[in-house]
């Protein structure tokens, strides 16, 4: 039954935690930004948890794994991507846990309801306009490129579906941070907690992780820079953490 989960050109990666995902590397493979953003997203117990454009379905996997939470889901809109997360969640026989789900980010609180959601994720495309050269092939574009949905789209979807005080979990891009801010603030979703990700410690950050509270006050905490390696090829021990390799 495992080998008729993988298709032609797909490949199966270990994730290190007893848990594998079916990627396609002639399509879209998840990247650090996914793992890390799984690493600073905290689910308590019994809580329920949606990852919005979830793609391979690497953040609900992890989630999965890392955390006590209750229930995973995963929201696709790309028919191809949403099938290989779904094989995904079956061949980890996870089925009980996590779910996925294919549709659109702008549809989401029609398709799960408001209020459904205690966290919610998302990983989403960084690039507008000329920021990066559009990527020809178009799942790597949509997913990249905002083609099919914005930022405001995720952030006004995220504030639909979380239950009051509930928690939304992004990373993206510092060279966004304003607009990310005006815009989480704007939805009612109060920056609560941010991390700069450095890729060496003499160079500029790449990427920022965010933690918004709906109705929260206003108050954040700036965490320690992490920085992902202390020479090239050699990841920090705080990087080999979140990746469970030490």
């Amino acid at each position: 039954m495992t080998e008729k989960l993988v298709r032609e050109n797909e490949r199966v990666d270990d994730l290190q935690n007893g848990y594998y995902v079916i990627q396609d590397p002639e399509k879209f493979c998840f990247g650090m930004d996914a793992v890390l953003l799984s690493g600073f997203t905290k689910v308590k117990k019994g809580e329920n948890a949606l990852d919005m454009g979830t793609g391979t379905g690497i953040i609900p996997i992890l989630l999965k794994a890392k955390t006590m939470g209750k229930q995973f889901t995963g929201l696709e809109i790309q028919e191809e991507c949403a099938q290989m997360a779904e094989r995904s969640v079956r061949y980890n026989h996870l089925e009980e846990d996590v779910r996925i789900v294919q549709g659109d980010i702008k549809e989401a609180a029609d398709i799960f309801g408001a209020a459904s959601f205690d966290v919610v994720t998302s990983n989403p495309p960084y690039m507008i306009g000329l920021h990066g050269l559009r990527n020809p092939d178009l799942p790597k574009a949509i997913a990249r490129h905002e083609v099919l949905c914005n930022l405001e789209d995720v952030v006004s979807q995220a504030a639909r579906v979380l239950r009051d005080r509930g928690r939304f979990y992004m990373v993206h891009r510092p060279f966004r941070l304003a607009e990310i801010m005006n815009v989480l603030t704007k939805y009612k979703l109060e920056p609560k907690r941010m991390q700069l990700v450095y890729p060496y410690i003499d160079r500029e950050p790449n990427m920022v992780l965010i933690e918004a509270l709906k109705g929260g006050n206003s108050r954040i905490t700036v965490e320690p820079p992490l920085i992902v390696y202390k020479e090239p090829g050699v990841y920090t021990e705080n990087i080999l953490k979140i990746y469970d390799m030490i």
